[in-house]
């Protein structure tokens, strides 16, 4: 990851003429060792872009479901289209694993959808990289 990041970054730099760090602070990562932090990584993922559109979802607080959901579908950085079915980084993606385990693109869009309406991040704490 250090190569890879430290190898965009010089891109970026030269290409708009900047100096400086891209990104904040070390990489980060936490290995998955049990099912139960699985199943809550594609949520959580999926949701970090929410960060931009409602701070309160990280305590729980989500203001409107409806447009929570909406938001996410309209927001283009995420590989959340591509498992909705909606092609978006295809190519970077390997999804059949997680889709096979959500039943298809219907089944990971409802867990979705109810994950959202029973957010609750305290579950996921203890596997998240923020403490």
């Amino acid at each position: 990851m250090k190569k890879l990041n430290g190898g965009y970054a010089k891109y970026f730099n030269e290409r708009y003429d900047r100096k400086g760090t891209l990104f904040e602070g070390r990489y980060k990562s936490v290995p998955v060792t049990a099912q139960s932090h699985f199943i809550h990584l594609p949520y959580y993922i999926h949701l970090n872009p929410l960060d931009m559109f409602d701070h309160g979802w990280r305590d729980r607080v989500v203001h409107s479901h409806a447009d929570t959901i909406k938001y996410l579908e309209n927001y283009r950085w995420s590989s959340h289209l591509d498992y909705l079915g909606k092609k978006n980084f295809p190519s970077v993606t390997q999804r059949e694993f997680l889709l096979e385990f959500f039943g298809g693109q219907e089944g990971y869009a409802q867990a979705l959808a109810q994950w959202v309406k029973d957010i609750s991040i305290n579950e996921i704490h203890d596997i998240i990289l923020e403490k």
